[in-house]
């Protein structure tokens, strides 16, 4: 949203145009009254008038990110608005400093110092919003900056050797592909590096000594997007460099420093000194910091006095009663809490006027509507360029927090004041993620699968010579020790083994028909499954269910009343579900998505959209807690409609059970939440039209048959927070409805992960900094027998906390009763068992210990990290194991998986995907996951995908129709050629075997040419061998088109052998040239006779068999002369 255009009000204002020239004047101190909604515009357009560098100091964090993104709407592109973050660890706490914030300071560093380079005017002023914490925590000193950073130039000359030291010295981590900031890599003559206050990464390509070319490219695709002519490269880290600085060192002289609520500043401050002390102390002030060590932040007092030099101004919202304050012609808006038809009246009566109106609203669609049903015509902008005229209202999608009027001539109104809240809206601009570490890299030891020859375990990357020529070969390891060799143009028939959670599968015996009797039986389980859920499917076209209405006024009110902005992702799930509820035929739709997700916000506007038309709903849930939690969210955010929600479960006594059935029965009640209980034989609803289950896979067999029953009846909607495979989703295509949601509901941070040794006093830190800031915390132990000892431990260590324990042994009653008494907030810690590993949503829990976390599976672990950073604190796990334990070499690899994945949705990323195979196992079954364990995760998939398409096919009448998965074996190619990716050329196995995939995998030339285009981009010139690798991969894709089986060499010969029944004869054609025959299934080509241009000759001979197959078989030429088809 950019509202820069406004900016012409402040032109109409003395008291602001007076401020901006006594602060250009010699006494430029100043203290001004303004409201706290009119303040980022007062910031916005002082800066605009003075066009000076402008830091802006606020109490709090949360207020600092407010701030700024108000301040960046007003103050447009023209001006570059940055966030300088405090850090999130306190001073002298065990703890790193997030590198993703680490950089963004950098980045304000770098700002300023171009700006003092730049004299602090013109385009180069940057606008700073900083709190209190942040500014007062030092930074890198301006002499270590300097000297630390450095420009490369193209031309110049430099040994990359030196660039790489350096680098390393200036605190930029080594990678072998720079996807993140702070990181570099190197790659024979090419350097990548990805300096923190860049918008992209740059790549340098050396000639010798000299920089040939510099290029910026996509972290996310490796693929240059623009030269430049240099690159400059400052320090990754604060500490690099050496000495200490302030935010404050790096302001130019005449910066206007504007400071929002100082005494709220100065309590800030005040706080971060007593946690700084309590720290130090607790840590028995160590060795290393030394007595008179120089804190390492700054004191209110010390700040102030840094900022002493610069242009002063106070921006307070109350007068202190002295008189001497500023007050600028702003007041508070007129306020209509929801009411709209008095807003609408307002809005018209305003307009006749002549005022100006400016409504800010993230429902901006929806007003239009209503303005335009009473005469008002406004169409919905996201920006607004040119000054508004008088009498003009202006409606922008988006909103900041409050709006203000200026001198009854100009209004600026928002959600908060028309509805009564505003929608809060998610990040716009997503944190840089690596996914290197998430790729499912093979690692010598994996066990692997072979579409052909089953499942075993690879044992690494052998380059052999056959016939003269090298080749580069996955080497994997079969039972009784046999080997076998895969050539790299095949590797996309060799797929990582994900089987069933923490299992060890059996090897396949090569040359025995057991492979094939296992896919043959898997084939047959996934045909069965495939015409169980078509005919369920079927079922459901024919049979009359009801069609809801389209939606309804109050169904926009109750939507419009969502506190947050909606994801993409919960847009089109919402839209999915209302579509099927409106088709003539029963709903079966799962939705699925990580705890937190948004699922419950989907669920109840699709209850509501029954009860809308008279229909009763009923909500399934497996727990007595989690019904519980969905009876509270549905009353709260229903208790403006006429509807009645009730909760059937055992926190109901047993008359108020029966008064609930007697009132479902005679259909008072609309909406009804509860376990299992709601399935019981004595449960009847009088008009039931919507079924929503949560978690089905934690039901029992009866009550999934009851489930299926109503399946064929009423529509179904099921939540899952198990993430399904987009693999699966794929192959079930066309017999199951599903919606993932992927994409964060608000601003999550993702939750900082630590892994360490059982630490008393780090167990203490983590709980006594949540109970600061009023949280609670999880510790996970999950060994019943020891629960107890573990707990009194807990005690000891931190007295102050409030313990209860649970886990699954306990009487439902009691575990219930302790659950909820934790989500009340009666218990500081809950400690616990993995009980909690999946559905509860508890957003004021922002800490996990897991203790003895070597034990867990990746799943459980991942799973277990999900029940923090629900709110918009930063959350924190700790993964604990023991003392001065060993650990395995596997559970060493979950521990560092889990300590990487930190990104937000990470359960939908491939190197979970044992929590995707739980996910797959509760979407198709128990039976199914002994399936999955034979043969793998992802040719499961595909012989499912198969036998649904030929499931559909039979449905569809269409028999023999061959299966749209199956496809014909790829032509095999056996050349004198030396063909492979030298180490020298791409050093990184792992990203050696995804060129080797991608390649295998191309299926047309234009991929291939993009291939190789990647390669010269990333890695420089191809070497001849990578060259001849091509050549073979853009000879096989011809081929394949061709219809060719193999090309071979056999002796002097180059043999091209055509399919069966697709022989073309081409004798004609190819008897011309020399060296060449042409046989009654094959094409010979004699390497003696056609010289060095034999590859010339090979590809031109299958380009032309490809040409004639394409142009149909009317018009290819056969054996015995030409024929007509």
């Amino acid at each position: 949203m950019d509202i820069s255009g406004l900016m012409s009000v402040a032109e109409a204002m003395p008291a602001l145009r007076q401020l901006a020239e006594d602060l250009a004047g010699p006494q430029p101190d100043r203290t001004v009254v303004v409201a706290g909604a009119a303040q980022p515009f007062v910031v916005a357009a002082l800066h605009r008038w003075l066009s000076v560098p402008t830091m802006v100091l606020v109490p709090t964090s949360e207020e600092a990110r407010r701030f700024h993104s108000e301040v960046a709407a007003w103050a447009g592109q023209q001006s570059e608005t940055l966030l300088f973050p405090e850090p999130d660890t306190l001073p002298y706490e065990d703890l790193t400093v997030d590198p993703y914030i680490e950089h963004q300071r950098l980045r304000v560093v770098a700002c300023l110092v171009r700006a003092r380079e730049a004299r602090g005017r013109g385009d180069d002023s940057p606008i700073i919003v900083a709190s209190a914490g942040a500014a007062a925590r030092k930074t890198i000193s301006p002499e270590g900056f300097g000297t630390a950073g450095h420009v490369i130039r193209r031309g110049t000359s430099v040994p990359p050797f030196d660039l790489v030291a350096r680098w390393v010295d200036m605190g930029y981590e080594r990678t072998s592909m720079v996807e993140v900031p702070g990181t570099f890599a190197q790659r024979g003559g090419i350097l990548d590096v990805y300096p923190p206050h860049t918008g992209l990464p740059a790549r340098i390509e050396f000639l010798g000594n000299m920089v040939d070319s510099i290029r910026l490219f996509d972290p996310n695709t490796q693929l240059s997007v623009e030269m430049v002519s240099e690159v400059d490269v400052v320090p990754a880290k604060e500490a690099a460099g050496g000495g200490e600085g302030t935010i404050a060192d790096y302001l130019p002289p005449g910066s206007l420093v504007i400071e929002v609520e100082p005494r709220g500043v100065e309590a800030a401050l005040e706080k971060l000194d007593v946690q700084a002390r309590q720290l130090r102390a607790a840590h028995g002030d160590k060795a290393e910091w030394g007595r008179d060590s120089r804190v390492p932040y700054l004191l209110h007092g010390e700040l102030e006095a840094e900022l002493g030099g610069m242009r002063r101004v106070t921006l307070a919202r109350w007068p202190s009663g002295e008189g001497s304050e500023h007050r600028l012609g702003f007041g508070a808006a007129p306020s209509y809490g929801g009411q709209l038809d008095v807003f609408v009246e307002e809005v018209k009566r305003l307009l006749r006027r002549r005022r100006t109106v400016v409504i800010l609203s993230h429902q901006a669609a929806r007003l239009a509507e209503l303005l335009a049903e009473n005469d008002v015509l406004a169409t919905p902008v996201s920006q607004i360029d040119a000054p508004p005229e008088a009498g003009s209202l202006v409606l922008v999608a988006g909103s900041v927090s409050e709006g203000w009027t200026v001198g009854r001539e100009v209004f600026v109104l928002t959600d908060k004041e028309i509805f009564g809240f505003v929608k809060q809206a998610r990040a716009k601009k997503a944190r840089p993620v690596e996914h290197k570490a998430l790729l499912p890299d093979l690692s010598p030891g994996d066990y692997v699968v072979h579409v052909e020859h089953g499942i075993g375990r690879f044992v690494g990357m052998i380059r052999m010579q056959v016939d003269g020529a090298e080749r580069e070969y996955l080497s994997l390891q079969y039972a009784a020790a046999d080997r076998l060799y895969v050539p790299v143009d095949q590797a996309d028939r060799v797929s990582r083994y994900l089987g069933s959670a923490g299992g060890t599968p059996t090897l396949t015996r090569l040359g025995t028909h057991e492979w094939e009797r296992v896919k043959r039986r898997v084939k047959e389980s996934a045909r069965e499954m495939a015409r169980e859920l078509l005919a369920l499917y079927a079922t459901r076209e024919v049979v009359p269910g009801l069609s809801f209405s389209p939606d309804t006024l109050w169904q926009q009110e109750l939507e419009a009343s969502f506190a947050y902005v909606e994801t993409p992702d919960q847009m089109e799930a919402v839209n999915r579900v209302k579509e099927d509820m409106e088709k003539p035929k029963p709903m079966d739709r799962l939705v699925c998505g990580d705890v937190g997700y948004g699922k419950t916000e989907v669920a109840l506007r699709a209850a509501f959209k029954a009860v809308m038309d008279g229909k009763q709903v009923a909500m399934l849930v497996p727990t007595t807690v989690l019904a519980q939690q969905h009876f509270d969210t549905f009353t709260e955010r229903l208790s403006a409609f006429p509807t009645r929600v009730e909760m059937l479960s055992r926190f109901r006594s047993i008359k108020e059970q029966q008064a609930i059935i007697e009132d479902l029965k005679n259909g008072s009640i609309d909406i009804c939440i509860g376990t299992h209980r709601l399935l019981q034989r004595d449960v009847s609803f009088k008009d039931l039209g919507l079924v929503i289950i949560d978690e089905e896979q934690r039901f029992g067999v009866a009550h999934k048959e009851r489930l299926k029953r109503m399946r064929r009846e009423v529509d179904v909607l099921t939540l899952s927070a198990t993430p399904i495979p987009r693999t699966l989703h794929m192959a079930l295509v066309g017999v199951r409805d599903m919606s993932t949601m992927e994409t964060p509901p608000e601003e999550r941070l993702p939750i900082k992960t630590y892994v360490s040794e059982y630490n008393g006093s780090l167990i203490r830190e983590a709980v006594m900094r949540e109970l600061e800031r009023n949280g609670q915390v999880f510790f996970v132990h999950n060994r019943i027998h020891s629960i107890h000892r573990i707990a009194q431990t807990l005690r000891e260590l931190v007295p102050e906390a409030n313990m209860a324990i649970a886990h699954g042994r306990m009487s439902e009653e009691k575990l219930e009763q302790t659950m909820l008494d934790f989500t009340q907030g009666k218990v500081d810690v809950l400690i616990c068992t993995t009980i909690i590993e999946s559905g509860l949503d508890i957003p004021n829990v922002n800490t996990l210990i897991v203790n003895d976390a070597d034990r867990l599976g990746l799943a459980q672990l991942y799973q277990l990290r999900g029940r923090v950073g629900r709110g918009n604190h930063r959350a924190y796990a700790y993964f604990l194991y023991g003392k001065g334990k060993r650990l395995t070499p596997a559970a060493e690899k979950r521990l560092q998986t889990i300590f990487e994945a930190t990104e937000l949705g990470g359960g939908f990323r491939i190197a979970l995907k044992d929590l995707e195979i739980r996910g797959a196992g509760n979407l198709l079954g128990p039976e199914q996951s002994g399936h999955i364990a034979a043969v793998g995760f992802d040719l499961y998939c595909q012989l499912l995908a198969e036998a649904v398409e030929e499931a559909r096919a039979g449905w569809l009448g269409a028999e023999g129709a061959r299966p749209v998965m199956a496809q014909e074996a790829l032509p095999s190619i056996d050349l004198p050629l030396s063909a492979y990716i030298p180490e020298a050329y791409v050093s990184d196995m792992g990203v050696r075997l995804d060129l080797y995939q991608r390649l295998a995998r191309a299926k047309s030339l234009e991929e291939v040419t993009g291939l190789a285009e990647e390669l010269r981009d990333r890695f420089g010139a191809l070497p001849r061998e990578v060259r001849h690798l091509f050549y073979i991969v853009e000879l096989r894709v011809l081929a394949a088109q061709a219809g060719i089986e193999s090309i071979s060499r056999d002796g002097g010969e180059i043999t091209v052998r055509t399919r069966e029944g697709q022989l073309v004869d081409l004798a004609r054609v190819l008897d011309q040239r020399r060296g060449v025959r042409v046989c009654s299934t094959q094409v010979r080509l004699d390497m003696g006779l056609v010289g060095g241009g034999w590859r010339g000759v090979l590809r031109e001979i299958v380009e032309t068999l490809a040409v004639h197959r394409r142009s149909g078989p009317g018009h290819a030429v056969l054996a015995g002369g030409p024929h007509h088809t």
